[in-house]
């Protein structure tokens, strides 16, 4: 049997490529083991054989005889002209030209539209797919020509196609309007990714950004607001300026057209029945109490929401959303959902009737009888509509599919409900938490690194594989609190936008950590070449901690740079090379910078002030898991002897607890004489982050029987930081620690209704 066709069948079942044809090689054609340093391509290819001998394109001619296909001629010969040194011609006709033919056929034999086949042999290139992959297909030979020696390939065959049909990134335009000329460009990013749904958050409390006919007073008073907060939340820093913009109905028009030439699906969002203090300020009717409003110069959630007992309400809705539906062809509209407060409509007569009415029995089915009167008017268009989790909360609308952004939980139980679903939980999915440690500018707060990324997969562990066909894929948000220029928009995408790609396109069984690393430094090349400002924080100096076999802490120190060394130093002491992990010994700051040998260059110095106290380095026991997005260094977060600081990403040094009590064991090993006892949390309530409630103290002799301290602690507040002290000054081998949460959030305050975060930062005894 022919080589190729063989290889084919033998793929073909995995990526949906059926009944492929024969390509015509001679079986005679050599192959060897594929060659990991030539042939990079992000996302990881599912199927690459490198074949004998390389291509050699100075001068390149590209035919495309279907019409279908003329964008994606166009293209690799534009991309080619401006970012590699390579002569192209085109051809319609498929007639020879002077040069190495790349030759690009619709084949419908490909059932998977996203499934292409590129074969790169000494003197000619030709790929094939269907639909989408043609175009695919064009993206990984532009990395082969970028990523390798100029015009010069290996000479390979690569079969290919999605794993998720959902692969998508997100954008808020609502907290900062970006200019038409950036979301092309965001659109460019996505294509060269392979990534194939874009979700443009186009409404909010700050701004609403689409153009609306029949209400005009939407863009002239909703896309405009006074100033914008520029500090973390409570700071109270203001920029003091005006910001506003939004998007006419031409330039929708425009964008979706790009967007639809390079295989991308808009997904557009108009936030309801919350987030729409921008609507309502331009329409204060459709709001329950009638005004004024104001559009939103703050972060966070508002109490003022859409009344849902008002038919004006649905008539406006309906309008919009006509119009909405009108511009952009796709069949998913996303209709929010989120972080709806519901005090405005147990005080409002319309809405408590409207609930009396229909039989509802509270406010959480109020909100479900809007979504469904909402997706019936969406389903008469032949649309579906999406909705962030809390859609769940009071039953789903019956076609109506779920965007999982609190975790997983909401994603796996629509899932069980037989409802689509699309993955995108904050850790580690939100762009706008930081990449590195030690944050480099203000952000949101949280820390998702390349690596947690990369790692994360859509199919959660606990899900009944009858059931993974519900979960379409997943994508990333970016939210743009702040983010007001496009530069840090790149900046926070890149390059965690390639480990995205990769973990949505690549078969699971194909992914390797070690492999993408190797091709990192090539990655980061090509997007220098592009003209791309990215982070290079996966280079940083990486600290941890860990604990010996005595419980003593250690300082560990990790490079991903091979050449060079780390310098570290102790509090008050010079730098000297970096061995092995560093006893904690005394209090003070602890330093360390990356060197190259040659001593040319270096990396930022990494300072982190411990506090040496009784309990550093011991193991705390808890009655209950931190939340996983936020459980960054696990329990030796509470003990390492590091605080929370200006500087220090929130979710990096805090453990949090989401509703929960919190009971904290310790076991000092021996007894020792404790004379204070200390506990630090946080608060931002603009986060639904609240100190704990009470902090109560107990010690034990056994480790069984524990008597409380009669003590009560005494409080002190700075900056969000409260701090719970009791003084002690006795003997003490093991302590417990009972932390109430603040319990369900109060009437009138961000997250009304909902439980608490409790975030714990450590725990101290001196």
């Amino acid at each position: 049997m022919n080589f190729f066709y063989t290889l084919l069948l033998r793929h073909c079942t995995s990526l949906s490529l059926l009944f492929l044809p024969i390509l015509g090689f001679s079986q005679s054609t050599a192959v060897k083991k594929f060659p990991v340093n030539d042939i990079r391509v992000v996302p990881e290819p599912a199927f690459v054989e490198a074949l004998i001998g390389r291509v050699d394109a100075d001068t390149v001619w590209i035919s495309a005889e279907d019409t279908s296909l003329f964008f994606s001629r166009a293209y690799l010969q534009n991309h080619l002209k401006k970012y590699v040194a390579i002569t192209s011609r085109l051809s319609a006709t498929g007639n020879r030209i002077h040069g190495i033919p790349i030759v690009l056929k619709l084949d419908e034999s490909f059932k998977n539209p996203s499934a292409y086949m590129l074969q790169a042999m000494p003197g000619r290139i030709e790929i094939r797919g269907n639909g989408s992959g043609v175009f695919y297909g064009v993206q990984t030979l532009i990395q082969l020509f970028s990523q390798g020696k100029p015009n010069d390939i290996p000479a390979c065959l690569i079969i290919d196609s999605a794993r998720f049909s959902w692969r998508g990134l997100h954008l808020d335009v609502g907290r900062h309007f970006q200019p038409v000329s950036f979301i092309k460009q965001y659109l460019d990013w996505m294509a060269l990714h392979k990534l194939n749904s874009f979700h443009w958050h186009l409404t909010e409390d700050q701004g609403w950004r689409i153009e609306i006919k029949k209400f005009p007073e939407l863009t002239q008073t909703g896309s405009r607001r006074k100033q914008t907060l520029i500090g973390p939340y409570g700071t109270g820093m203001y920029d003091g300026t005006p910001h506003g913009g939004f998007y006419t109905q031409a330039e929708i028009r425009d964008i979706v057209q790009y967007a639809t030439e390079r295989q991308i699906t808009i997904v557009p969002e108009i936030e309801m029945p919350g987030h729409s203090l921008a609507a309502l300020s331009a329409y204060p009717e459709l709001g329950c109490t009638g005004g004024p409003y104001q559009v939103m110069e703050t972060w966070g959630v508002s109490d003022e929401v859409m009344c849902a007992g008002s038919e004006r309400t649905f008539e406006f809705l309906e309008q919009v959303l006509s119009e909405v539906m009108d511009l952009f062809p796709g069949t998913v509209l996303h209709v929010g959902g989120d972080e709806c407060p519901k005090e405005r409509w147990k005080k409002c007569k319309r809405c408590q009737d409207r609930m009396r009415a229909e039989g509802l029995p509270d406010e959480q089915a109020l909100q479900s009888y809007f979504m469904r009167r909402i997706e019936k008017l969406v389903n008469r268009r032949g649309k579906r509509i999406i909705g962030w989790d809390e859609i769940l909360e009071g039953g789903l609308p019956p076609q109506a599919m779920v965007m999982s952004w609190r975790g997983e939980a909401g994603g796996i139980e629509a899932a069980k409900q037989q409802h689509d679903v699309v993955m995108c939980p904050g850790k580690p999915l939100y762009f706008d938490h930081t990449q590195r440690l030690q944050e480099d500018s203000v952000t949101q707060g949280g820390y998702n690194p390349l690596e947690a990324v990369y790692a994360y997969n859509p199919i959660p562990a606990e899900l009944d594989p009858s059931l993974h066909r519900y979960i379409l894929g997943a994508q990333a948000n970016v939210w743009t609190e702040y983010m007001r220029y496009p530069s840090k928009i790149e900046y926070m995408l890149f390059p965690r936008i390639a480990a995205l790609a990769e973990m949505l396109w690549t078969p699971e069984a194909k992914k390797s950590w070690p492999q993408f690393e190797m091709k990192l430094p090539g990655l980061l090349g090509w997007y220098k070449t592009l003209g791309i400002r990215y982070s290079d924080a996966y280079y940083d100096l990486k600290p941890g901690w860990e604990t010996d076999a005595n419980g003593q802490l250690h300082w560990t120190l990790q490079a991903k740079q091979e050449r060079g060394m780390i310098q570290v130093a102790r509090p008050n002491r010079r730098f000297k090379q970096y061995q092995k992990p560093l006893r904690i010994r005394k209090s003070g700051i602890h330093q360390a910078y990356w060197q190259s040998g040659d001593g040319t260059q270096t990396s930022d110095t990494i300072q982190q002030m411990v506090h040496v106290n009784k309990a550093i380095g011991k193991l705390v026991k808890l009655n209950v898991a931190p939340s996983n997005s936020y459980s960054t260094g696990g329990v030796l977060t509470l003990t390492d002897g590091v605080h929370n600081t200006v500087g220090m990403s929130k979710s990096a040094q805090f453990l949090g607890f989401w509703g929960d009590d919190v009971v904290m064991d310790l076991d000092l090993g021996k007894r020792r004489r404790v004379r204070s006892m200390q506990l630090r949390s946080f608060e931002q309530a603009a986060s639904w982050i609240y100190a704990p409630k009470e902090v109560s103290w107990e010690v034990s002799e056994n480790g069984k029987d524990f008597e409380a301290i009669n003590t009560e602690s005494a409080i002190t507040q700075k900056a969000g930081h409260v701090v719970f002290e009791v003084g002690v000054n006795t003997r003490i081998r093991y302590v417990r620690v009972r932390v109430k949460n603040h319990g369900t959030i109060e009437s009138g305050k961000a997250g009304a209704g909902h439980p608490a975060w409790l975030f714990l930062d450590e725990v101290l005894l001196n």
